[in-house]
């Protein structure tokens, strides 16, 4: 089974995307310094501008994620498994190119001029963060998917 079809199940779902919810919110939680400061702000001004914006858009953002990883995943699968958080950080720069191509694409096509503004000042340190998040999403990623 590919990843999409794992993580996208109507019975599982729900739960994947209520702890991918917790993942974002405990990573922009843990962020310091100056650039921790940007990514809260904007990330409150997000969630500001339109309340559940968030699990809404983890949850249409979902199915594309699990496509851009789910080479990542199969690889894992076809070395043996073993912990996909590390998995996932020993290949982090091809993996948060993966995952941001998909943010990128949503970004760029929303006619909202205040995601775009707000997706604009977060962007570039938007590598960094995704891949500081590796290792987290592929322990969430395992627990749905194994």
């Amino acid at each position: 089974m590919t990843l999409k079809e794992i993580l996208t199940d109507s019975s599982r779902r729900p739960a994947v995307v209520t702890d991918l919810q917790t993942l974002v919110d405990e990573e922009v939680s843990d962020k310091g310094g100056v650039s921790g400061a940007v990514v809260k702000t904007g990330y409150a001004a997000v969630k500001k501008i339109k309340p559940g914006i968030i699990p809404a858009a983890v949850d249409s953002l979902l199915d594309d994620f699990t496509v851009a990883l789910d080479p990542f995943y199969g690889d894992y699968k076809a070395k043996g498994g073993g912990d996909f958080g590390a998995y996932l950080s020993g290949r982090s720069d091809e993996a948060s190119d993966a995952l941001l191509s998909v943010t990128d694409k949503r970004a760029e096509s929303s006619s909202r001029d205040s995601i775009k503004k707000v997706y604009g000042k977060l962007r570039p340190n938007g590598k960094k963060n995704v891949e500081e998040a590796l290792p987290r999403l592929g322990a969430l990623i395992q627990k749905h998917a194994g």
